[in-house]
């Protein structure tokens, strides 16, 4: 029987091969990437078993396989939360497709928000002296459980407060500071910590709780770094390192939140 490809199933491919790509990005370098490789390795030989008719090995196979979706649910729950994350925010919330772009009544600065430049200032400041800090800024999904952790602050913005927060020898300097609606929600607020087991040597606890908080919510997270001085930003589990501050000005500048 002669086949035949139509256009319905060049897309088809498409799909399944962003598909694909998008789980990889997600769970490279971390363990989670072993088990879909040893799960794929069992499919496979259960496919060959199953065309040699080794009828016992197969069948216990087939029961494994049947439950298959179920098992990969709970080992992969992290990753299909990330998943749906990327989804949601990086597509759903672009410039090009945006609810809040159409119904949102928040009024567009022409000028360049003062949050913005609180923000910058505090941490070209200390990135200057190499003091640590980890600034957690909230975007459409509430930060209010990670705040139960710390110590709530809610007060306005200003590189001075950021400073004095991050001080080492400041109460609250351990921990990451939460950014939410324009206002500082809370400081010394425990994140949590990536499963990449790939990450460079040169990430601390800071970039990897960054990393973790970034998998685990839509919020953009800014590494201030004690050892090197460099200022990094993590969003949705990509890094950007080495971020001067007018690169950090106009990263800050793109979101909708001030």
């Amino acid at each position: 029987m002669p086949f035949h490809l139509t256009t319905f199933d060049v897309i088809d491919i498409f799909l399944v091969a962003i598909i694909l790509f998008q789980l990889y990005r997600l769970i490279r370098g971390t363990a989670a990437f072993s088990i879909f490789i040893a799960i794929f390795l069992i499919y496979l030989f259960w496919l060959i078993v199953r065309a040699l008719n080794m009828e016992l090995i197969s069948a216990l196979l087939g029961q494994v396989i049947g439950v298959g979706v179920i098992a990969l649910i709970i080992v992969f729950q992290q990753e299909v939360r990330r998943f749906l994350l990327v989804i949601g925010n990086r597509y759903i919330n672009s410039s090009r497709f945006s609810f809040h772009k159409y119904f949102s009544s928040v009024k567009v600065y022409q000028g360049i928000p003062k949050e913005v430049e609180e923000i910058v200032k505090a941490c070209t400041a200390m990135a200057s002296c190499r003091t640590g800090a980890l600034i957690v800024i909230g975007r459409k999904g509430s930060l209010a459980m990670i705040s139960e952790g710390g110590q709530i602050v809610k007060a306005k913005i200003s590189a001075e407060l950021l400073e004095t927060i991050f001080f080492k020898n400041t109460p609250l300097h351990d921990g990451a500071v939460l950014i939410e609606r324009g206002l500082i929600l809370a400081a010394r607020c425990p994140l949590p910590i990536t499963e990449q087991v790939s990450l460079p040597p040169r990430f601390g606890m800071r970039h990897r709780a960054a990393i973790g908080m970034s998998e685990h919510s839509d919020a953009l997270i800014v590494v201030v770094s004690e050892e090197s001085g460099f200022i990094t930003v993590v969003d949705a589990g990509m890094i950007k390192e080495n971020v001067t501050p007018n690169e950090l000005r106009d990263i800050l500048l793109k979101e909708k939140i001030w």
